[in-house]
């Protein structure tokens, strides 16, 4: 059963007066087959976790452990963390097409048609024609790249997926159906999921529970319901209070 398990991590930039604490202590467990949901304002410290899960961003202390192994020391071959990045047009590069794309992720030793098989699995398992695996990034909608990024992502058969602000580039229209897509996938797969977005109605449609982030630390956590409908921090009342409508994916 692998969790992912964040013990009082520190990200600090620069040194002396001028060094800026990005992430100041915090800890959180993604439990197996869960999705938690980490949400804050822009500046909050949630992406610079979710880069430093994933080696982008410097562990000044603290652990980040997945199924008990430290993360920072995982070495070479596969993976156990992916992560889905905001903006899926930047993330694929436009020279590929998408099964190449989806092909760099894939594990060593599957060639021809073993490797065909499982990009076509994958495109079906996000919804999109396999038919379609030639086709370069551009020729895609905005929804239709970031499943895309995400069928990558589920390439490697990761234990845990970080998806930071992965429908926030898109479509209020588009929205909706990226997140079914994640709801199916979890339910689906198993899948555990460090789910970052600063917007509380899309949280609270995919999370089992909530870790409200401001100025580098966690100031409230606790399950979806509990966090989202009584919340107990003045800054989670802040968000909640600011928040227009819930949303209401399409089926």
């Amino acid at each position: 059963m692998t969790e992912l398990v964040i013990e009082d991590l520190v990200v600090r930039y620069g040194h002396g007066a001028s060094a800026h604490v990005a992430v100041d202590g915090v800890s959180l467990t993604v439990p197996h087959g869960e999705i938690v949901g980490l949400v804050g304002e822009s500046g909050s410290g949630k992406s610079t976790i979710a880069r430093a899960i994933v080696g982008l961003a410097p562990v000044t202390s603290g652990r980040i452990l997945v199924g008990g192994a430290d993360g920072a020391r995982r070495g070479r071959g596969r993976r156990p963390v992916q992560m889905v990045f905001q903006d899926p047009q930047s993330s694929l590069d436009p020279r590929m097409s998408i099964g190449e794309s989806i092909a760099e992720s894939l594990p060593r030793g599957l060639r021809g048609a073993r490797r065909r098989a499982e990009i076509a699995r994958l495109l079906e398992l996000v919804h999109l024609d396999p038919a379609r695996a030639d086709a370069r990034p551009a020729e895609l909608s905005g929804g239709q790249r970031q499943r895309v990024a995400i069928a990558r992502a589920l390439a490697s058969r990761p234990e845990v997926i970080v998806a930071d602000e992965i429908t926030s580039a898109l479509d209020v229209s588009v929205q909706g159906a990226v997140l079914n897509l994640v709801r199916e996938l979890q339910a689906e797969l198993g899948l555990s999921m460090l789910f970052i977005s600063h917007n509380l109605a899309v949280v609270r449609y995919v999370a089992t529970s909530v870790a409200v982030m401001r100025e580098g630390r966690i100031v409230e956590h606790g399950p979806a319901s509990q966090v989202l409908e009584t919340p107990e921090h003045p800054y989670t009342r802040e968000l909640l209070a600011a928040v227009p409508e819930p949303v209401h994916p399409a089926t």
